[in-house]
């Protein structure tokens, strides 16, 4: 089982103006910035966000997100994944502009 190529497609759009690499693991296309995951597209069709650990509790309240499960372990704060149905459209824009600011937060620190 792969990725979601559709996803990796709309998710290459967003991060279109960003340069990043894309990389094969955890079964999925990750999107790094700077070394670093930003974004990916799972084995399960949802979308890998890293975020701000100090807003996991705030997005895992919103539609669709929990904390990212790796292997039946909950990873740490700051990991998220969100469900296809809650990627489409403009969504998509918000967590993608969520693992942004997790990036800018990084350069500042």
């Amino acid at each position: 089982m792969s990725y979601d190529e559709q996803l990796a497609e709309r998710i290459r759009s967003a991060l279109a103006s960003v340069p990043v690499v894309e990389k094969k693991m955890f079964g999925g296309l990750q999107f790094m910035i700077d070394g670093k995951i930003a974004v990916g597209a799972t084995v399960d069709g949802d979308l890998l966000v890293r975020c701000d650990p100090s807003r996991t509790e705030e997005l895992i309240a919103r539609p669709g997100a929990q904390r990212a499960d790796m292997r039946g372990r909950k990873m740490s704060t700051g990991w998220i994944t969100v469900s296809p149905e809650e990627t489409r459209g403009a969504d998509l824009q918000f967590w993608v502009a969520v693992a942004l600011e997790n990036r800018a937060l990084d350069h500042r620190a």
